[in-house]
């Protein structure tokens, strides 16, 4: 009789635990604290589902060719929100289902023009790419993206792998726009990279952040929050990041719920636990990035590694329309 008794209340919890309903979210690895994702699950009852990217080219190509089917939630930069809108990708969303909406940055909201009413997207982070210099074995450097260019560092460093930040990089470094359509302006930038190619060791976007904090690179090009996570204790001051004086990407993530998902309600209450102030304050803390959520930054306890004030000379990458074959040729080239 207790072998029966056992086996019912197996059973029962079996169900319950595969009853539970489960968010499958896709996004940039590193990209939010444990104990938030935590938290929601304690929260609403459910499971959350955590697949990265390393690139919105590589999350938009899984999309493409189908394998996106499944996820509820992700969270691609502006110019690919531009891009998945117009493939019809993307849902439109209901603003009265999130409304801690009321705490982002008015300011940061106009620079939005992918998709200035926010029917599709609702910004999550906010900054420009960086350079990164292990200041043990690099002791006087220019501020500047010409530090690709030194010969004497050639094989410790990385540039990003990824197409529009490397000649958005180069194209600031020439004093153009990084949404140029201007075949000259984009061979130029493509003769520039090629020239950066022969220093650095690879173009890389997953492994570069444990490799300057390991002392394997020495100068790297990325995202300043995966480096700054990484850091030992007691070491901070061995590593500068910096945003190029020529000015650099401006980038904003944003959060989607693509055509298709299944958890269209739990993804609605993801989107609204991360706006709610205490939640985003973890996740810039976390990163050490500058909250677009205003009443986040009253809780914020971790100095940001830039403020909003410092990305002023960087420019938002948009989508360049039909001019993006010729960037994915030029990129082919590049990276041959």
């Amino acid at each position: 009789m207790m072998r029966k008794v056992f086996l019912v209340l197996l059973v029962v919890l079996s169900i319950s635990i595969f009853a539970k309903a489960t968010l499958y979210i896709y996004n940039w690895a590193d990209y939010i604290p444990e104990d938030v994702i935590r938290a929601f699950e304690e929260k609403y009852d459910c499971r959350v589902v955590y697949d990265t990217y390393a690139s919105n080219e590589e999350m938009y190509a899984k999309f493409k060719a189908g394998g996106g089917k499944g996820y509820d939630l992700i969270f691609p930069s502006g110019d690919y929100v531009s891009i998945m809108k117009k493939e019809g990708m993307l849902q439109k969303l209901d603003l009265s289902k999130i409304p801690n909406f009321k705490y982002l940055d008015k300011d940061i909201l106009t620079k939005t023009t992918y998709d200035p009413n926010h029917e599709y997207s609702i910004p999550y982070m906010m900054g420009s790419t960086v350079v990164i210099v292990n200041r043990k074995y690099v002791k006087e450097y220019e501020k500047s993206w010409s530090i690709f260019d030194r010969e004497d560092l050639r094989g410790r460093m990385t540039l990003l792998d990824d197409m529009r930040e490397v000649l958005g990089a180069a194209l600031k470094y020439l004093g153009y726009s990084v949404n140029t359509k201007n075949p000259k302006e984009l061979e130029e930038a493509k003769q520039v990279v090629l020239r950066w190619k022969k220093n650095i060791a690879k173009f890389d976007a997953s492994s570069y952040a444990d490799g300057i904090v390991s002392g394997e690179y020495w100068v790297v090009h990325g995202y300043a929050e995966n480096v700054f996570q990484r850091i030992p204790e007691g070491e901070e001051e061995y590593f500068d990041f910096f945003i190029p004086k020529e000015g650099g990407t401006l980038w904003i993530d944003n959060m989607v719920i693509p055509k298709g998902a299944k958890n269209v309600d739990l993804a609605y209450k993801f989107i609204n636990f991360i706006l709610e102030p205490e939640n985003a304050a973890k996740i810039a803390d976390y990163l050490g990035l500058p909250s677009p959520n205003v009443e986040a930054r009253k809780y914020m306890q971790t100095e940001p590694i830039y403020t909003v004030e410092d990305l002023k000379n960087c420019e938002f990458i948009e989508d360049v329309g039909e001019a993006l074959e010729l960037y994915n040729k030029i990129w082919l080239e590049i990276i041959m």
